[in-house]
């Protein structure tokens, strides 16, 4: 499966540690709620548990370095905020957005079947 951008990568994370999270993820193909209903093709249904499927094993698999797993787990799992994971880590603010912007890139690509390739490393070779 491909084509997983960063936002629908952001949108399932939670899904990895709370199974009830699922529930509130809505498939980004699903019609709206007033909608009228028709028949349902299985072949052509809902990508949403392929979705979910994806990202624990992205999740699994992908070469994070500790200091983005627990950004993430903090992030997506408890919901916590920028300022309270960098207190606990004791770093700053923004090194906690780039672990987590970096950590969302890595399972992105992972799932997506490329390569990561980091946005600030390119900045700075171009510098």
């Amino acid at each position: 499966m491909s084509g997983y951008e960063r936002a629908l990568v952001e949108h399932l994370l939670p899904a990895v540690w709370d199974d009830g999270a699922a529930y509130g993820i809505r498939s980004p193909t699903a019609p709206d709620a007033d909608m009228p209903k028709g028949t349902v093709d299985p072949k052509t249904a809902s990508t949403l548990f392929a979705h979910l499927a994806d990202i624990r094993q992205g999740w699994a698999t992908c070469d994070l370095s500790l200091e983005e797993r627990r950004a993430l787990f903090l992030r997506y799992a408890l919901d916590w905020p920028d300022d309270l994971i960098a207190a606990r880590d004791g770093v700053t603010g923004r090194a906690v957005r780039y672990r987590i912007e970096r950590g969302v890139g890595k399972i992105a690509a992972r799932l997506n079947g490329t390569t990561y390739v980091d946005g600030y490393e390119a900045l700075e070779a171009a510098a």
